[in-house]
């Protein structure tokens, strides 16, 4: 990375780990994250874990110029009321933030989101992308959507997608093809946008489930202009999360190749890392330095998230 971050913009990504509000939500799948739940998902919990996201946002916008991410996508969280409870954390106070989410037909109630940063992000459009898959049984498995914003950085207008792709809890490859699925959606989505916009800016960000060489996100990047700084990022000693001793970089931002150019009033890739600093970390053995989690199982360790925060630096020269 470049050690002058005068024009660094940061663009990140962060699994939350089920952040949940303390309230009995009708319809969802929730109960769990209550105060009689199996979980004890007390206000005093919450506030902690907001608590905990909060900083570590501000922390990871510290590598910036603006000191906070311009465009933060998040998963697994409730619902609005959530981003409101986390905007009003006195880490996330006057920082000109605000969000778009859209509530998702997940059964567990979990959503994606954006945060954005209003001095410099302008959002013109949004709206969910239903992931349409089904279970071998033929009936409908109801994923998470794919949020997506189209809107201007700066003035260059950009598309995002954020995602929280089908797990692997049935198995990595009986459920591929769901996750192949999620990625045919995104290409079938950005033909339509390609119909009306020459050579668009693409910002694909999420939890994927799946790795940089996954058949997924290879069929992803097949069929488009694309570059996955994440690939670097692999290694059996680091990652984003950490599954019974194995290291994966299933968090993912993935960039349109037009951010690999230079030229006055756009944003030019930088660096990508995964954010995981020691704060974030476990620091007792067997499990020293893999993400300090909320839960592990039932059991409450009052911990960060089960993933650790990843990003990318823009490099933009005409800030004022």
């Amino acid at each position: 990375m470049s050690d002058d971050r005068e024009n660094n913009l940061l663009v990140g990504f962060y699994n939350l780990e089920n952040l949940f509000d303390p309230e009995n939500q009708p319809n969802v799948l929730d109960d769990d994250f209550t105060p009689n739940g199996h979980k004890h998902w007390t206000p005093k919990r919450y506030e902690k874990k907001l608590r905990h996201i909060g900083k570590t946002i501000s922390r990871l916008g510290s590598l910036s110029r603006v000191e906070y991410p311009v465009l933060m996508g998040l998963a697994e969280l409730e619902n609005d009321k959530v981003l409101d409870d986390l905007l009003e954390m006195e880490s996330m106070k006057k920082n000109g933030m605000d969000f778009i989410h859209h509530d998702s037909p997940d059964e567990r109630g979990i959503d994606n989101a954006l945060l954005y940063h209003r001095d410099f992000f302008e959002p013109e459009h949004c709206q969910p992308i239903p992931v349409i898959i089904y279970n071998d049984d033929g009936g409908r498995d109801y994923t998470r959507d794919i949020t997506y914003v189209r809107g201007n950085l700066n003035g260059e207008r950009l598309h995002i997608f954020v995602n929280h792709w089908p797990s692997r809890r049935d198995g990595a490859e009986r459920t591929d093809s769901k996750r192949i699925a999620a990625a045919t959606t995104i290409l079938s989505f950005m033909e339509s946008l390609e119909m009306e916009e020459e050579n668009p800016n693409y910002v694909i960000m999420g939890d994927f489930n799946d790795g940089p060489d996954s058949r997924s996100i290879r069929h992803l990047m097949s069929q488009k202009p694309l570059y996955n700084p994440m690939e670097t990022l692999q290694s059996p000693d680091r990652g984003s999360a950490n599954y019974r001793g194995e290291w994966s970089v299933f968090d993912q931002i993935i960039l349109s190749r037009s951010f690999l150019k230079t030229s006055p009033g756009t944003h030019t890739f930088d660096q990508a890392d995964i954010f995981d600093e020691h704060f974030l970390q476990e620091w007792k053995r067997p499990y020293k330095g893999k993400p300090f989690r909320t839960f592990v199982g039932k059991k409450y360790l009052g911990g960060y998230s089960d993933h650790f925060p990843v990003y990318v630096l823009l490099r933009y020269y005409d800030l004022p």
